[in-house]
């Protein structure tokens, strides 16, 4: 089905009414009135949202309170966990506002900007600028940003699948509806706007399409079932040790609170969930710095844990731009009337894609033909088509498109065609039809009349770029709507591994499991329509694998919406940037390796430095217990505690949690976490303990409890600097450098007299110093054992 426009190709008037669109004075009214789409579109959580997520956590809430009661029974040493809560939420809001802050400012680089006629001229404007009754042009690829009713339409498809969920495009005509969130797949037209702001049907997905969101992510998803489970360990534990220190032991009521606060504190992991946030934050400014909008945060995730990507050729391992390199006549067609032939076929489309861009470069229309009837390429299809009145009064209908499409197998022509697709060529043919455009089968029967060579531009890093997925076990595959073998071609000269094997995708099975084989056996697949592209990234899928699919045209779109992670790219049409997790605004694919690398950077550190914390968690738990069990004093006081957790955890994590990391993202995160914490988190803890009992039986007097408190702080410290030192592994000299700068920091609070006193550390005596260190190298040896025989017993 088409619709017949009955327009001139050149400048004769067009015979059915285009309207004016809006003038600026009925513009000016509506704005007055307040009939503007005002929808605020964000591209990231407001400041107030910043600063409430990062201020009022459980967590938060639980330190805060044993903080104001440390603050009234103790030192202020003893209550250095608090600032260092207020230092580590200050730094959260000052990373998410500045990634706020570069997210706002790509989000107006990559904004819609439909176009709208107004006083009869045509220009792009904000879509915060559109009014009520505005006339807004379409083509293909655009996204409808307000519902509507179409005014005009030149065989104009939209695909409503992002509300309605209906694969197939739908063919408006003029005084259909449209809505916003659906986009054209073919053809044009335009449509007046009858709701805006608010109250258009989908309003809330234009804003959604470009928010920094928070959706789900396997790292925060661990993250908080392990908070979960310390909560539950947490509360019967605090609980025993209250009872042990204020019933039990009956000391000084102020010293028997700072000994239970001590307890309690170390057990909450509070800083390993703002490390996460801050190294997604981080993640994405590097990123934005790089022209490379996030649209959902845990996108970087996602693609760090990728195997499989699939890409399309055109726009990603070819520049959107082509020449004509040759035009070969077919079947003894006169050259000069076929040169008018593609001149008035280029002048017929007036959003031409990037061929017939190409034809009507080489060929640029100087003949006085009317179109009658125009039918624009889908790609679907494969193919345009329109008619024409030749002035002399001959009537002639042509088809531009693909040759294996419109010709019968056999023909003569397709050999050269294949011939030529073997040099990476792309090749159209144009044919005459011997039927109506509006004909169901307009391309039976037609006649070939030459062949239309292009040459693709290769994008000049799209070789390194392949060659970087190879080296990190990424698989690339390439599905593209063009001839196979061309594709192949093109795969080929950039070294993409299987380029040779070429898959035309009309042959593939459509059962699942049958082309799931198929797809994991090929690298390269051509001639897939949207549909098969979809069912490709699901195929995949279905074999346990992670799919990314880049893309920038509307054939793209549905692909895009089902992956794991959909790319598109910034010169793309509206509709793929709308459903992409990732925009390349500067439209370079050689941007992806830095988008993989960020979130292995990102997944690997929060995994490295995760077991830091949880280790912590572990043996504060453990000691808790073991101290209820024994009816003695809590060995650590808050400020013991915290310099221990500044040394050992919260420095070393922080320049950890920021470190390069190529290591491709694993599943199971809970458990690659805590098959390492349990094991250190015990020894530490044991060790610690078995110190501190030690020191108890050796040291007595009024002073002896701060003595075994410093022993059994050597053993922890030494303990968990060798858990460090395992989790900074492999070794760089920034590394070690690191781990050295911790001990020495806490060798310096030893021999430093105001130091000593400010963390009611001293060490007394020779013996008991080097039985604490005794126990922390045979501690360590064992945790050294476990380590390993975990990673062989428990593998990831």
């Amino acid at each position: 089905m088409t619709e017949r426009t009955q327009t001139d190709a050149r400048d004769t008037p067009p015979v059915v009414h285009r309207p004016a669109g809006l003038t600026s004075a009925e513009v000016a009214e509506r704005v007055a009135r307040g009939e503007v789409n005002d929808v605020p579109v964000r591209s990231s959580r407001s400041t107030a949202d910043i600063v409430r997520a990062n201020v009022f956590t459980r967590f938060n809430a639980i330190i805060g309170v044993l903080w104001l009661v440390m603050l009234f029974v103790a030192p202020i040493q003893d209550s250095l966990f608090g600032f260092v809560i207020i230092a580590n939420t200050g730094i959260g809001i000052v990373q998410e506002l500045r990634a706020k802050k570069t997210l706002d400012g790509l989000a107006v680089i990559g904004e819609a900007r439909p176009t709208v006629r107004r006083d009869g001229v045509a220009a792009a404007i904000s879509t915060s600028e559109i009014v009520l009754g505005d006339l807004i042009e379409l083509g293909p690829g655009d996204k409808v940003v307000v519902d509507g009713v179409v005014a005009e339409a030149d065989s104009m498809e939209i695909d409503e699948s992002l509300l309605t969920g209906e694969a197939d495009p739908v063919l408006k005509r003029p005084g259909d509806p449209v809505m916003s969130g659906s986009f054209v797949v073919a053809g044009g037209g335009g449509f007046t706007a009858t709701k805006v702001g608010r109250e258009a049907y989908a309003a809330q997905l234009a804003e959604e399409a470009s928010r920094f969101t928070l959706v789900h992510s396997e790292l925060r998803t661990g993250i908080s079932t392990i908070l979960k489970y310390v909560t539950w360990m947490m509360v019967p534990t605090a609980l025993g040790l209250v009872i042990s220190q204020l019933v039990v032991k009956n000391h000084d009521f102020k010293e028997a609170v700072a000994r239970t606060v001590g307890g309690i504190v170390p057990m909450i992991p509070e800083g390993l969930v703002l490390l996460t946030s801050v190294a997604f934050a981080i993640g994405v400014i590097r990123l934005g710095r790089r022209q490379c909008l996030v649209q959902e945060l845990p996108a970087i995730e996602g693609l760090a844990r990728v195997d499989v990507v699939c890409l399309d050729k055109t726009g990603t391992l070819t520049e959107g731009g082509m020449d004509v390199t040759e035009l070969r006549m077919l079947n003894g067609a006169d050259e000069s009337y076929v040169r008018k032939v593609l001149g008035a076929l280029g002048e017929s489309d007036p959003r031409p894609n990037a061929s017939l861009q190409a034809v009507i470069d080489a060929y640029p229309d100087a003949v006085d033909w009317r179109c009658t009837e125009s039918l624009p390429f889908s790609s679907a299809r494969k193919y345009s088509g329109a008619a024409f009145s030749e002035g002399d009064g001959e009537d002639s209908t042509w088809l531009l498109g693909a040759p294996d499409v419109l010709l019968p197998d056999g023909d003569p022509a397709l050999g050269e065609v294949d011939r030529l697709n073997e040099q990476g060529l792309r090749v159209l043919l144009l044919a005459r039809a011997a039927t109506d455009l509006d004909s169901p089968d307009v391309a039976a029967g037609a006649r070939a009349t030459a062949l239309v060579v292009l040459e693709q531009r290769l994008r000049p890093d799209a070789a390194d770029t392949l060659a970087y997925f190879a080296d990190q076990n990424v698989t690339a595959k390439v599905i593209s709507g063009d001839n196979a073998v061309s594709v192949g071609a093109v795969a080929g000269k950039l070294g993409l591994p299987g380029a040779a094997d070429t898959v035309d995708a009309r042959a593939l099975p459509t059962e699942r499991d049958a082309m799931a084989q198929a797809l994991d056996a090929n690298a390269v697949f051509g001639r897939v329509t949207p549909q098969q592209k979809r069912d490709m990234v699901a195929a995949l899928q279905s074999r346990g694998h992670t799919v990314a699919m880049t893309g920038d045209g509307v054939n793209d779109v549905l692909a895009l919406k089902d992956a794991d992670i959909g790319v598109s790219m910034g010169s793309g049409s509206e509709a793929t940037r709308a459903v992409a997790q990732i925009v390349l605004l500067n439209n370079s694919f050689a941007t992806l390796p830095s988008v993989v690398a960020e979130g292995r950077r990102v997944i690997g550190n929060i995994t490295r430095v995760a077991t830091l914390f949880l280790t912590k968690t572990v043996y504060s738990v453990l000691l808790a217990i073991l101290v209820v069990i024994s009816q003695v004093e809590y060995p650590f006081l808050p400020r013991h505690l915290t310099l221990l957790s500044t040394l050992t955890i919260g420095v070393p994590a922080f320049f950890l949690a920021l470190a390069p990391n190529k290591e491709r993202a694993r599943p199971h995160f809970v458990r690659r976490v805590m098959r390492y914490a349990i094991p250190a988190g015990v020894i530490a803890g044991a060790a610690t303990f078995a110190t501190y009992l030690l020191a108890r039986h050796y040291y007595t007097g009024p002073h002896a409890l701060d003595a075994e408190t410093s022993a059994a702080t050597l053993t922890l410290f030494l303990v968990s600097m060798w858990v460090l030192a395992i989790i900074a592994r492999p070794y760089t000299w920034w590394r070690i450098a690191l781990v050295a700068a911790m001990g020495a920091a806490f060798l310096l609070v030893l021999v430093v007299p105001s130091l000593q006193h400010f963390f009611a550390l001293k060490l007394v005596g020779v013996t008991m110093p080097w039985t604490a260190v005794a126990i922390a190298v045979v501690a360590s040896a064992v945790l050294e054992v476990a380590w390993r025989w975990v990673g062989r017993r428990f593998p990831a």
